[in-house]
């Protein structure tokens, strides 16, 4: 890599003041290290899923996971390893870093750049990848009247992917070669669907007598009337229509049932073993486990816990996954990115109260509709698959030249 006149100035900028960080939270274990940095908490559950299958494939592998310098740990979720903050981008801290660590790949996911430790790190012989990159991850907040900073940042990674061809651009536009720049999609959780054996498929096939059905996946109490609104406004279009509402507390179930009785819907308790009948409205459901079953026989499905403030969202891969189109609520917490990538896919329609709600489920039974809709999930799921799949592959990749050029020394 050419010597940069801006990262040379950058350095010497940076020996002055700040408070020197902690550099080691534990000692470094032996063997192979990948060092992980998430740039932010919507990340780390992707970043979690995708160390899990590195761990399993990859014996002996140790794990580092840092976030942004100064970051608050409340803000972030379980880690799958210690999580620490980046120290302060100054020579003598990024020097102690590294030499404790010594990780032997780095695998950056989002912005924040830190053009010093980065620069140290590629000058050591270490892999360097970049991931997840996305328009706004490219500035360099600090020190951005240096002009070819960028470059020389970027210019450190032998791999990067971008989320968008505009940012691709960009960062050929600073002199980064086009060989080292891919476009693929954000890094999102897998989808793993536990199989459902095919009897009860079929047997409640056939009880459902092609009736349309739709599915209201864990429901919160504050959701409840508009979930049971949006159901018989459409039961006006759709006369023989069966809504599956699965509470997400259990001990809702009760209270919902005796609401279910007031408003004369007729309700069958699948987890008593209630038989469906024809005229039965709503299958009334409370075991997490059972929406393997709802999802494969639901052409539409609303993910509850969105409609109402608070309530944070629930991961909508499984349901697209299984074959399901999707409505939710604006409330999608930390799966707002992924939920923004499907309903873009148009595999996921928002809707902001019972009204919409019933609206759109008449809308979205039509059978080509929600099978358009359910198609564009699975292309969402697959591609994220895909995306895991071939960073898993490149890391690997890395780590073994890594460890090939150290049995040489």
């Amino acid at each position: 890599m050419p010597r940069s006149l801006s990262l040379a100035a950058y350095r010497a900028l940076s020996w002055r003041g700040g408070a020197v960080g902690d550099v080691a939270t534990s000692g470094r274990p032996d063997g192979e290290l990948l060092w992980l940095h998430v740039a932010a908490p919507d990340r780390l559950s992707a970043v979690n899923d995708l160390c899990r299958r590195l761990l399993s494939q990859r014996t002996g592998l140790n794990l580092l996971l840092t976030s942004p310098e100064g970051s608050d740990k409340a803000d972030w979720g379980g880690a799958i390893a210690p999580l620490m903050p980046l120290p302060p981008d100054q020579p003598g801290v990024v020097r102690s870093f590294l030499n404790h660590w010594r990780p032997d790949a780095a695998l950056w996911v989002g912005g924040g750049l830190q053009p010093l430790l980065l620069s140290q790190a590629a000058a050591r012989g270490m892999a360097m990848i970049l991931t997840d990159v996305q328009s706004g991850d490219l500035v360099l907040r600090k020190r951005r009247w240096l002009p070819d900073l960028a470059r020389a940042t970027l210019d450190v990674f032998d791999h990067i992917r971008v989320t968008d061809e505009e940012t691709g651009r960009a960062i050929r536009r600073t002199g980064i070669p086009g060989s080292k720049v891919a476009l693929t999609p954000l890094l999102q959780v897998g989808a793993s669907p536990q199989p459902w054996p095919e009897d009860e498929l079929v047997e409640i096939t056939r009880i459902f007598a092609g009736r349309p059905v739709w599915l209201a996946a864990w429901t919160q109490p504050k959701e409840f009337i508009s979930v049971l609104s949006a159901h018989r406004h459409a039961l006006r279009l759709l006369h023989r229509l069966l809504l599956v509402i699965h509470v997400a507390d259990p001990a809702e179930a009760a209270p919902l049932r005796d609401r279910l009785r007031d408003m004369d819907l007729r309700c069958a308790d699948w987890d008593a073993g209630e038989e469906i009948e024809d005229n039965t409205q709503v299958i009334l459901s409370a075991h997490g486990e059972d929406l393997g079953l709802w999802y494969r026989v639901s052409p539409l499905t609303f993910l509850g816990s969105s409609l109402e403030p608070g309530g944070g969202g629930k991961d909508p891969l499984t349901a697209a996954a299984l074959g399901s189109a999707l409505l939710h609520g604006p409330d999608t917490g930390e799966y707002r990115a992924l939920y923004r990538r499907l309903t873009k896919a148009g595999a996921a329609r928002c809707v902001r109260d019972g009204d919409g709600l019933g609206r759109a489920v008449v809308e979205l039974l039509a059978p080509d509709r929600a099978a358009t809709m359910a198609l564009a999930g699975w292309q969402v799921v697959t591609e994220g698959a895909e995306a895991m799949d071939s960073l898993i592959d490149l890391v690997q990749d890395r780590l073994d030249r890594r460890k090939a050029d150290n049995a040489r020394t």
